[in-house]
């Protein structure tokens, strides 16, 4: 990757654990970053943007792990155009089989006069120190100019210019604000790359942000232009209304070839799974109706769209659901079904479990199957990944008892474990669901805001796993829970742990309220 290619292949940049972790709420630990890191270097991600080295030691750490771990993928850290970020995210990527650093610097009137306090001739100098100063230190740099969609072209051009002239490989024009349009950005790359002399000696990528939906739009309108990588992540999580999707990125290439010749190394049937690892990790629901790996994506309601389906699936469906991984839901686990059987499905389902996530998983399957009739893969899929979520809590509930009555008192005795020491508390609210979080805060001595609560049922029936999200704020930091129990109000009280906890730990902030000794 040292030259701008005239080939079909597109290079796929993840950064769902740099740009992803930045939504707020999204957070992930060690364990679930280098769990996301394992299934997209599987999956055939080219570029795994792995994390802020400098932005904190949990960040140095999960970067410098994953280019231990990496198997094909190049580990890539970013970098501001600081020469100690530089030095940092170097020291992380030393470790990887290919290594690099991405560094940036704002080019735009607007950052420049309200937050870089810099002339364009002082910008011209620091990209051309730091991105040599990157390139002393490894062999891949990449360098982007933040809010290149509202920088003036002539200016942006110089910037790339001397980028490429001090050793950068890889230029990223990214749609920091998601302002453009599929029209702007296509001429945007192609001006950039017929108007500068080096454009030759280095790949173009596209960053676009989808504030007004468009960043995937926005990414494919940028291939066509001459952009041969493309940044992205899992879900299009990321900051505000989040960054292009990778799976759609990927399916729109492969399913509509004939408009867009292109390729991607991307294992498509792996999808699905990697949709659900991030949900998990990051605690961030996939509404319904998300292309490609969302509930619905797949369903089929109206009659008309299930006659057609019944006769031919080509007549509603542009692509089929094994494509990216989805089976078909099936009832062939129960109470009677033993270990082997459930190995075997759970690794049909794309996972594969440490012994002791698999006893902790297999004794909630057969808990969860003496009370409901039948155990859906859907059911498995919120069983297993509500454990692995929320598996290093450090406050548990143990036991709840709540009593309501129409127009009367609503009570809830509470019993938790904090570090393995009980607490017990009760409290009264306006409703069951007041009750129990009012018992949880008065439990841990601590008055987090609650942003958001949702419950939904993870398949049909009045038997269904209710899948309860909550999201809490305290002291500027957000984090969000998720938690699956056939009983709606046991779920809530453990979405609504597993989102404090997350609060505690959140890129290592300090304990809070009974945990502060």
């Amino acid at each position: 990757m040292t030259s701008q290619s005239n080939t079909d292949r597109v290079y796929i940049f993840d950064t769902t654990l740099r740009d992803g972790e930045q939504s707020p709420g999204a957070t992930m630990t060690l364990e679930e970053k280098l769990q996301v890191a394992e299934i997209l270097d599987t999956m055939g991600v080219d570029i795994i943007e792995a994390g802020f080295p400098i932005a904190s030691n949990g960040d140095f750490e999960a970067v410098a792990t994953i280019a231990k771990r990496a198997k094909n993928a190049v580990i890539c850290g970013l970098a501001r155009a600081i020469p100690a970020d530089i030095d940092r995210a170097a020291e992380a990527v030393r470790f990887a089989k290919r290594g690099r650093i991405h560094t940036f610097v704002s080019t735009s009137p607007i950052h420049l006069a309200h937050q870089m306090r810099k002339t364009e001739d002082e910008v011209l100098e620091i990209v051309t120190k730091t991105v040599a100063q990157a390139r002393n230190l490894v062999d891949d740099v990449e360098w982007s100019g933040m809010d290149a969609t509202r920088t003036p072209l002539e200016f942006l051009a110089r910037c790339t210019e001397a980028a490429i002239k001090a050793g950068a490989t890889t230029i990223n024009i990214p749609d920091t604000v998601g302002y453009s349009t599929p029209e702007d950005y296509y001429q945007l790359i192609n001006d950039l790359i017929t108007m500068v002399p080096n454009s030759d000696k280095a790949i173009f990528s596209t960053h676009c942000h989808n504030d007004l939906g468009l960043a995937v739009a926005n990414t494919l309108a940028g291939v066509r232009a001459g952009a041969r990588q493309v940044e992205c992540t899992i879900n299009g999580i990321g900051e505000r209304a989040g960054n292009a999707a990778l799976e759609e990125i990927v399916m729109a290439l492969r399913t509509r070839a004939d408009a867009m010749p292109y390729h991607t190394a991307i294992e498509s049937t792996h999808l699905s799974r990697a949709s659900r690892v991030v949900s998990a990790a990051a605690n961030f629901p996939v509404q319904y109706n998300k292309a490609i790996v969302g509930k619905n994506a797949f369903a089929h309601e109206s009659g008309i769209h299930q006659d057609g389906m019944l006769k031919n699936a080509s007549t509603y469906e542009i692509m089929t659901p094994e494509s990216v991984g989805i089976k078909s839901t099936s009832l062939v686990m129960g109470k009677h079904s033993g270990r082997h059987a459930f190995k075997e499905k759970l690794k049909d389902l794309g996972y594969d479990l440490a012994d002791n996530q698999f006893q902790e998983a297999f004794q909630r399957f057969k808990d969860l199957a003496d009370r409901k009739k039948h155990v859906y893969d859907d059911d498995i899929i919120a069983l297993v990944d509500d454990e692995m979520g929320s598996g290093a809590d450090r406050i548990k509930l143990v036991d709840m008892s709540v009593t309501s009555k129409t127009g009367g008192v609503h009570r809830c005795e509470l019993k938790v474990a904090v570090d393995g020491a009980p607490v017990d508390v009760s409290f009264d609210g306006t409703g069951s669901v007041d009750a129990i979080f009012s018992a949880i805060k008065a439990a841990v001595e601590a008055e987090p805001h609650l942003v958001l609560y949702a419950v939904d049922g993870v398949t049909g029936g009045t038997d269904a796993q209710a899948n309860a999200h909550v999201r809490l704020e305290m002291n500027g930091r957000i984090a969000s829970g998720n938690a699956t129990e056939p009983d709606t109000l046991v779920a809530s009280a453990r979405a609504y742990l597993n989102a404090y906890n997350r609060l505690l730990v959140e890129r290592g902030a300090p304990a809070q309220g009974a945990l502060a000794g």
